[in-house]
């Protein structure tokens, strides 16, 4: 639920609407001790604002380092598919025709549709396609291994299974390997905590110290964002590059020339 929320945001309203959030528990933190000022007995406030300001500082970078492994995955996938689409399109020549062009045709249009995939509105169309193309494939390439069984054959087999087993990695890397909502709600929760306890101290004492407090606002808010960027797969400034995909389609198109 937290994720689809977030997924459903732009990356500069989860900028807004994150800053606006700390700054309104911060707020709510100061009134709450500008009232209880008059009872205030100097007791470490600060030793406590310290401790918990540390332990969102953790939350927060063990959250960016799950959202940081799962791009780095993205990317890897994307080029070791790249890696055995083009491996594969290879094998094909030393196939017998008609499975020579035909294997090819179909590993040409599988890197089109993969790129297809890329835009949202066309991802369901493009895995579904793809799908298919995984059962042609294999149908072509097993007719061929029967037709003439070898030592080339089996590698073609070997690389067309490699490129459905790569197809399910990627399509659980992007769109299945999440950041769960428990760690998002309980890392907004740590934050809301915080901003209460380093409110209440600056209410105690009368002393908003928005000079000090903007900026540490701001560079939270940079860092939950950067966080939620690096984990979504739409619509985010930290895109997974395609560029290894790219280059084998112009590859393909240029051997056919």
């Amino acid at each position: 639920m937290i994720t689809q929320f977030l997924d459903s945001l732009s990356i500069p309203a989860v900028y807004l609407g994150t800053a606006v959030f700390i700054l309104f528990f911060y707020e709510v933190g100061y009134q709450i001790g500008k009232y209880l000022q008059p009872h205030y007995r100097k007791n470490g406030e600060g030793l406590m604002v310290t401790s918990i300001l540390t332990m969102l500082a953790f939350v927060l970078a063990f959250t960016f380092s799950m959202a940081a492994a799962r791009f780095d995955k993205r990317k890897e996938v994307v080029v070791n598919e790249a890696n055995a689409i083009g491996t594969a399109y290879l094998r094909a020549d030393l196939l017998a025709q008609p499975h020579r062009e035909k294997v090819k045709r179909f590993l040409r249009e599988y890197v089109d549709t993969r790129l297809q995939g890329i835009e949202k509105t066309k991802r369901k169309a493009a895995i579904a396609r793809s799908l298919e193309l995984h059962k042609l494939l294999w149908s072509e390439v097993t007719a061929a291994a029967k037709e003439n069984p070898s030592m080339l054959s089996a590698l073609l087999i070997q690389s067309t299974n490699e490129i459905i087993d790569l197809h399910e990695k990627r399509i659980t890397a992007a769109l299945r390997n999440r950041i769960p909502g428990s760690i998002w709600l309980m890392l907004y929760a740590i934050t809301a905590l915080a901003m209460l306890t380093m409110g209440s101290q600056a209410g105690l004492t009368k002393m908003r110290r928005m000079i000090q407090t903007v900026p540490m606002v701001l560079a939270f808010s940079a860092l939950i964002t950067l966080v939620v960027d690096l984990d979504r797969t739409d619509l985010g400034l930290a895109r997974v590059s395609q560029q290894a995909m790219f280059n084998l389609q112009s590859s393909m198109k240029g051997g056919m020339e």
